[in-house]
């Protein structure tokens, strides 16, 4: 059975600065900047410690506890083969209480049933602070090595932020980890806020609103509904307009390209993607505008050549340009592409939380710094955010192990050439099972 993997959609408190173009906020004359948002209260976290314990499987024996100010949860069986997983929570929202994700639950009985340890951490922040959970689960291998016994092999999974944490820690850690698993990740880092500023800015655009940056406290409640109405996006009757249509055109162009089970991706999203404006994060972690598009060309199609239609609206967009930071362990920090151990990743290709085109993003990386063959990646034919089987995790993880311990690379989805991510059979390889929309295709 397929458990996608929700993540906590509370209100986000925004804390970003946005720089546009042409002044801290709007692009276009006649619009002021709007005021800057001003940074949130410090918040002081505190592991939940009750929600910490938890009943080990059968033949296992669990620990918990706090370390450095973060919770964790370890799981060792009695016939223990001396390999460690470390597994990576991914975004959990910008409250005080800090708690401690297990791995899911199929494959963490697959862990235990094939002789494997696993630990995890709350990290000691909340919000998407990755280099709380970088350092957190680094601290925590150290912490199991001393108490439990030193591993032979390490591996690191995440998911979503959680993936984010696994490609930053195995460039910063480079000798602490044999193999990774990063699934559903934002493995283009700051890139991802990209596309979520896309997808507000066209839509004001598109809709000849006026355009603002950041949003204003009525962004929400009056702004959205009205641009909602004249695209389209209503609950009843859901029928796009031109303007619509041009803006699942642009989000498809921008998130990955043509490919199977987009548009059931967007109807699912398109409400979502108006919530996350200005910028995601917005947790007091990185200060200024962490998504940008100053060089951004927005397009309709597939085809590099801009229509007139195109350039009107490229030159009708509101631009920001980022601040990118620094290329250290930031709140949100790049991910480069330079690792030297076996990556296997999944991604959903319907998902625009944190959308398809990551996973293009970080084989470009790792092609432009000689990785590809320590790459394999895996389309699957899912809609929802991290919505993988058990068949699916178990198989990656079966398949990554074999690697690291045998040299025998796997099988993986080219996510780069437009033709074959455009086929309607795309992805069918790797599902297990198939969807009942699958049913004809694969």
């Amino acid at each position: 059975m397929r458990r996608p993997f929700r993540l906590l959609l509370a209100p986000l408190a925004l804390a970003l600065v946005g720089t546009a173009l042409a002044g801290p906020a709007a692009a276009r004359p006649g619009h002021p900047p709007q005021p800057q948002y001003p940074q949130p209260p410090a918040v002081e976290h505190v592991v939940v410690e009750s929600q910490l314990p938890f009943p080990a499987l059968p033949g296992a024996t669990a620990s918990w506890g706090v370390l450095k100010g973060a919770g964790y949860r370890i799981e060792v069986p009695a016939d223990w083969n001396g390999d460690l997983v470390m597994w990576a929570h991914g975004y959990r929202g910008t409250g005080p209480e800090l708690t401690v994700d297990s791995p899911p639950a199929g494959l963490r009985e697959h862990l235990i049933a094939s002789g494997y340890a696993w630990a995890a951490s709350s990290y000691t922040e909340n919000g998407y602070d990755v280099v709380s959970g970088v350092k957190a689960t680094h601290d925590l291998v150290r912490h199991f090595e001393r108490t439990v016994g030193k591993a032979d092999r390490r591996y690191l999974a995440g998911v979503s932020m959680g993936g984010h944490v696994t490609g930053v820690s195995i460039e910063q850690y480079r000798h602490e980890y044999d193999g990774a698993l990063p699934v559903c990740g934002v493995m283009g880092d700051r890139r991802l806020f990209d596309t979520f500023l896309d997808y507000n800015a066209a839509a004001q655009a598109l809709t000849d609103t006026p355009p603002v940056y950041p949003a204003p406290a009525d962004y929400q409640t009056t702004t959205v509904p009205q641009m909602k109405a004249e695209l389209g996006i209503t609950p009843d009757p859901r029928t796009l307009t031109e303007a619509g249509q041009d803006l699942r055109a642009l989000t498809e162009q921008r998130t990955g390209g043509e490919r199977p089970l987009f548009e059931a991706g967007f109807a699912s999203f398109a409400d979502f993607l108006f919530t996350v404006y200005p910028v995601y994060p917005g947790l007091g972690e990185e200060r200024g505008a962490v998504g940008g598009n100053a060089g951004t060309v927005y397009q309709l199609d597939a085809d590099p050549r801009l229509t007139e239609e195109e350039r009107a609206l490229n030159a009708k967009v509101l631009r920001v340009r980022a601040d990118r930071g620094s290329r250290g362990l930031s709140g949100v920090p790049t991910i480069d592409g330079r690792f030297d151990v076996p990556v296997l990743t999944m991604h959903d290709l319907g998902d625009l939380f944190v959308p398809f085109s990551m996973e293009q993003e970080y084989a470009r990386d790792a092609a432009r710094h000689g990785n590809s063959d320590l790459l394999v990646q895996r389309a699957i034919r899912g809609v929802a955010h991290c919505d993988f089987s058990t068949q699916e995790y178990v198989q990656a993880f079966t398949d990554l192990v074999t690697w690291v311990e045998q040299g025998v690379r796997p099988a993986g989805d080219d996510v780069l050439d437009p033709a074959t991510v455009a086929d309607r059979r795309y992805g069918c390889r790797f599902t297990v099972p198939l969807r009942s929309f699958d049913v004809g295709v694969c």
